[in-house]
């Protein structure tokens, strides 16, 4: 049976794992306006397929953060004042994006359209790069001391293997929102998105490799947890595979499932390979937050466990109920501007 500790440490990294699930394709959706839609008519139309979606989306980054809070609020003063910078660089581009899904339409010009679509580009852009750099960094290991202070710098954070972790992020949401416009949009604009899906297969398959290699040889996640991860990554080809397949046969239910799979795939195994630990010191393990001596006591645990047991069911019911509502695709006949 999981001690309170661990079953927390589950719920964080669920509701991390459903933030980049949701808000991945967000995310991709968001990237492709910029080289996908081919007129203004065309980005309307894939702003239009996220509206409904994308503020919901982001409440699970929230929530992430406030479970970290509570539950382990030695790893949330540690992460977020190491990762001060970019993780307020993170914060400002969601709040650009978000800004310009509501102002992009209430002014007929093109200058002040193409201004919000860069807001919407980068907003895209930025959030799952800073987060893939932050994540592999984490796994990676950092200095951090023995008062849990972490004291990095500009190398610690940005090195070979916390960029190609961002960039696979990055491709790897992009092709999740590409199979999202699939399904939510017809014609010319799906056809495109498919196709440009498909294409980007074998860079995400070749960053895929290269990240794996450079996990395998730069963290220790593979000793530790060494035969759990290689079952994951033996599923990962299997799901990498049937997207391909799925795609070419234009079944893109199934497709989106799959490029969901690989991004719950992917940072699950994270979150597999560091447990116990939460975040890696690169000074000395003992010096690595755990589960443990990053917790809240057993007390506020226990009430946590007790409150959010009681409000997730209707939390996730609203959810789900709204993308019920909204799940019919979006074409150009329809009034676009809201």
């Amino acid at each position: 049976m999981l001690s309170l500790n661990e079953l927390w440490f589950v719920l964080v990294a669920v509701l991390f794992v459903g933030f980049f699930f949701l808000e991945g394709f967000d995310f991709g959706v968001g990237m492709s306006t910029k080289f996908l839609a081919k007129n203004d008519t065309e980005k309307r139309v894939l702003i239009n397929t996220i509206g409904p979606f994308w503020d919901a989306n982001e409440v699970w980054l929230i929530t992430a953060g406030g479970a970290m809070f509570a539950a382990f609020p030695n790893w949330y003063a540690t992460m977020f004042s190491g990762y001060y910078t970019p993780l307020v660089v993170l914060l400002l581009a969601l709040i650009a994006r978000g800004v310009a899904f509501e102002f992009r339409g209430k002014v007929d010009n093109g200058k002040w359209k193409k201004t919000w679509d860069i807001s919407i580009f980068l907003g895209s852009l930025l959030p799952p790069f800073l987060m893939g750099v932050v994540f592999t960094g984490m796994m990676k290991g950092l200095p951090i001391d023995a008062d849990m202070e972490m004291k990095a710098g500009l190398f610690d954070m940005v090195n070979p293997y916390t960029l190609v972790g961002g960039v696979t992020v990055v491709v790897l949401c992009l092709v999740h929102g590409l199979m999202y416009t699939s399904l939510r949009t017809v014609g010319s604009l799906q056809e495109r998105a498919r196709k440009l899906a498909h294409k980007l297969l074998i860079p995400l398959a070749a960053l895929f490799v290269v990240l794996g290699v450079m996990t395998y040889f730069q963290t220790d996640i593979f000793e530790v947890r060494g035969v759990l991860l290689s079952i994951i990554a033996v599923i990962g080809v299997a799901v990498f595979l049937l997207a391909g397949r799925f795609i070419s046969k234009k079944r893109d239910g199934w497709a989106f499932g799959m490029t969901g799979g690989l991004i719950a795939l992917g940072f699950s195994s994270i979150f597999i390979g560091m447990f116990p630990r939460v975040m890696v010191s690169s000074i000395s393990d003992t010096f690595s937050l755990t589960i443990h001596n990053a917790a809240s006591g057993q007390y506020s645990l226990k009430v946590m466990t007790i409150v959010s047991l009681t409000l997730l069911p209707f939390v996730l019911g609203y959810q789900i109920w709204s993308y019920f509502v909204f799940h019919k695709r979006v074409h150009e006949k329809e009034h676009l501007e809201y």
